[in-house]
């Protein structure tokens, strides 16, 4: 290559970033930019041959274009995948741009795009190595689609992807599968756990799921491991582990199961769990009653109290909302552990806590380590409680305090009436038959019947 044509390569690629910043960045004739700047970024280190600055977060793009150290040879191309991206409709038909479903779909697709990118960065990854393996007519990457690229490289392997027919027979007497870890062996039950979400994991994942022969034909029906269905494995997978709990002894299940699955060579009844989409499913991907399931089995409930803990979520650490004790993460994680080691799982942030019983008759103990919520305002309970302990007083910041529709609750602590910040108590519908006397000797007013107030000194002025 003559001298001048490695300096003008150079210079092109020291200045790359910023012609595609010039060219996608900047609104074209009163209109948006093509892209927003985390949508470049994205999609320039997307390019498995784009360099970067060592220590980088290539997932939070802080505005500093410097950090590029050399642009990839596929970085326009990808951007062109994007910008060209056409929605569908439910029958594969593109969208006219005018209709009024367009933006909608195109929205979707955008989603799928994005969720997909990580394997397109794997198949430009295969797409580089081995190319020249591939038929000329194959070569040039700017006549590739995504779907077409995906279908030449499938057959390329960057690494190990599948387990060895040994290893699985292996794995059907150890429960050890490659591209998962037994994390758990106990009386009764083995748990495995799948993390990664390269073609091992997806590996791990349809092995355990029994579903090797293709969709709707495995020995469960687990979506994440069906073949050809490799974006629900990604979605999951991309949110949190997967567990695979298998109970040593192989056991038939839904009548209609093998005892010992066909593919696998495990158990027929088995159990898959995704904690961030709060997914406890059995074999025929049926939510399972974790609250039997679990007093059955107390082994699984000490082991999988932690991965309950960690999905827990809180507003900002200031608000523990439970809905019912038959659904949403937190209401399952009081019935089957308790209060006290829910209060012990939260941070002191706390501001407000409403707990409503909506399913059964559950009754729940207010443990003493809600003193630990010191900055607490709103405390309400419906339906769920029978005695308010004396140690609520010690929460200096309640404001405050209802207790409504509790038929089993008699009678309420004499402290609330010198609680500082208390201002308001609602006990309506419960079996408590007249307040603390001391309420109404401490400045409360009874606005109506199990609703009472504090007046303030400028109320009395008025």
């Amino acid at each position: 290559m003559k001298f001048y044509e490695i300096l003008k390569n150079v210079i092109l690629e020291d200045a790359r970033i910023d012609v595609l910043s010039n060219k996608f960045l900047k609104p074209i004739k009163g209109k948006e930019s093509l892209l927003t700047a985390e949508e470049l970024f994205a999609l320039a280190v997307a390019d498995p041959l784009t360099k970067v600055e060592e220590g980088v977060d290539i997932d939070n793009f802080d505005g500093d274009w410097s950090s590029f150290k050399k642009t990839g040879p596929y970085v326009q191309w990808i951007i062109k995948q994007y910008l060209n991206l056409k929605p569908t409709d439910e029958d594969g038909q593109i969208i006219e741009p005018n209709s009024k479903l367009y933006k909608e779909q195109l929205k979707k697709t955008k989603r799928l795009f994005w969720e997909d990118l990580i394997k397109v960065t794997q198949n430009l990854r295969k797409f580089d190595r081995f190319k020249n393996r591939l038929d000329v007519e194959f070569r040039n990457i700017d006549k590739l689609s995504i779907d077409t690229l995906e279908n030449l490289v499938s057959g390329f392997s960057l690494e190990k992807e599948k387990a060895t027919r040994d290893e699985k027979k292996v794995a059907s007497r150890t429960y050890e599968h490659p591209g998962a870890d037994v994390v758990y062996r106990g009386p009764k039950w083995t748990i495995v756990k799948i993390s990664r979400g390269d073609e091992l994991g997806r590996d791990a994942a349809c092995y355990y799921g029994g579903n090797m022969l293709g969709p709707g034909q495995g020995e469960t029906d687990w979506c994440t491991s069906s073949p050809g269905y490799d974006r629900n494995f990604k979605y999951y997978i991309s949110k949190g582990p997967l567990f695979v709990i298998i109970p040593n002894q192989p056991r038939i299940f839904g009548g209609f199961r093998d005892e010992v699955g066909r593919v696998s060579g495990l158990s027929g009844e088995r159990y898959q769990f995704h904690f961030p989409d709060q997914q406890f499913m059995d074999a025929d991907d049926d939510q399972i009653n974790l609250y039997p399931f679990f007093k059955e089995n107390p082994e699984l409930k000490e082991f999988f109290k932690p991965e309950f803990a960690k999905s827990l979520v809180v507003s900002s650490g200031r608000d523990l909302k439970i809905d019912g004790f038959n659904s949403g993460i937190v209401g399952k994680f009081v019935s089957i552990f308790g209060l006290e080691e829910l209060f012990n799982s939260l941070p002191e942030t706390l501001e407000q806590i409403k707990i409503k019983n909506r399913d059964n008759d559950t009754i729940i103990n207010i443990p003493s380590s809600i003193t630990r919520f010191q900055n607490l305002k709103h405390l309400v309970l419906v339906n769920c409680v029978d005695s308010i302990p004396d140690y609520v007083c010690q929460l200096s910041k309640l404001n405050i305090l209802g207790v409504m529709d509790n038929p089993k609750l008699t009678s309420l602590p004499e402290c609330l009436a010198t609680m500082e910040s208390l201002e308001f108590i609602n006990f309506k519908n419960t079996g408590v038959s007249s307040a603390p006397k001391s309420l109404e000797a401490n400045g409360w007013s009874e606005m109506e019947t199990g609703m009472w107030d504090k007046f303030s000194q400028d109320d009395e002025t008025l």
